[in-house]
């Protein structure tokens, strides 16, 4: 486990301009991962467990890059008076364009209410979510529910596909509801990664579960979004299939350059990822660089997880 804390990093030469938001990605997730490898964080002898190293309470990206998506001082309070329940005590945290971040805390540590925030399912209390530069905390709620057809992409537990279509008609299904033409060369390399191309004609009875998921994951993949939510993605699924689905998951993080934001219990499904967010008491408790399993678990005893 690592834990690092915010430096000054090198200013990398301006991205040149391109029509493609994925080429775009996969520059600046580049320039992040330069300047993260540039740090030098030092930790002192006798600092090297997990109980021991200081926390890390803002996740940050370096300041040339724009976040993907970012919340600042987010507190979310359910309730008033003596029953009041403070999910989110003022939390500051940063995504990183065309990077996987998972985020992991105990029961009750506020990592579903953050993740329901950042991506606009649920308002805060105080502070403010943005989602590339849009402030979404001051937008109405049509507003709202734009940005989150056209910027956001949603992977639930439950898949969330209607019985009644194919898996292709289930993938295009938002695009045709926002009233857009699908691009047929997107889909095709979209199913392509997933491996569904051959499932595309069966509905989801016809399907395993993995299947399903991957179809929800091409649903989601289709808008080109800014960022792809991911809520227990693994939680309804077989060891195998759960493993096959996040391996896409991080392969359309490298393939494609997509941001995605997954909320997990698992320490094995946080280490797909390329870093963790620790939550506790509503805060951010740590950060866990190239996580693996066992860093992942180690962070979580110390939390008491």
């Amino acid at each position: 486990m690592s834990l690092t804390t915010p430096g000054s990093t090198p200013q990398p030469a301006e991205t040149p301009a391109t029509a493609d938001p994925f080429e775009t990605a996969r520059q600046a997730a580049a320039r992040y991962a330069a300047a993260r490898q540039s740090e030098s964080p030092e930790v002192p002898p006798g600092q090297d467990t997990p109980s021991q190293l200081p926390q890390r309470q803002t996740a940050a990206v370096p300041v040339d890059v724009e976040p993907a998506v970012s919340a600042t001082g987010v507190t979310k309070v359910y309730g008033s008076g003596e029953t009041a329940v403070h999910a989110l005590a003022g939390v500051d945290v940063e995504v990183a364009p065309g990077s996987f971040t998972a985020i992991m805390g105990p029961s009750g540590s506020g990592k579903s209410t953050l993740m329901h925030c950042l991506a606009g399912l649920d308002t805060v209390t105080s502070g403010s979510i943005r989602i590339g530069d849009r402030d979404i905390t001051t937008l109405s709620d049509k507003a709202l529910t734009l940005l989150r057809r056209d910027r956001v992409g949603f992977v639930f537990q439950s898949f969330n596909l209607l019985p009644m279509l194919t898996a292709r008609q289930n993938i295009l299904l938002p695009v045709e509801l926002a009233g857009r033409k699908p691009d047929e060369e997107w889909l095709a390399q979209v199913v392509d990664v997933l491996g569904i191309a051959d499932r595309l004609d069966h509905k989801p009875a016809q399907l395993s579960g993995g299947q399903q998921q991957r179809v929800a994951c091409a649903r989601a993949l289709l808008g080109r979004p800014r960022v792809v939510f991911a809520d227990e993605p693994t939680g309804n699924l077989d060891s195998r299939s759960g493993a096959e689905v996040l391996a896409f998951l991080r392969r359309s993080v490298r393939e494609m350059g997509q941001t995605i934001v997954m909320v997990t219990h698992d320490p094995n499904a946080a280490s797909y990822a390329d870093r963790v967010v620790l939550l506790a008491d509503g805060e951010v408790a740590g950060d866990i660089d190239a996580p693996t399993s066992d860093s992942v678990l180690d962070a979580l005893r110390v939390l008491g997880a």
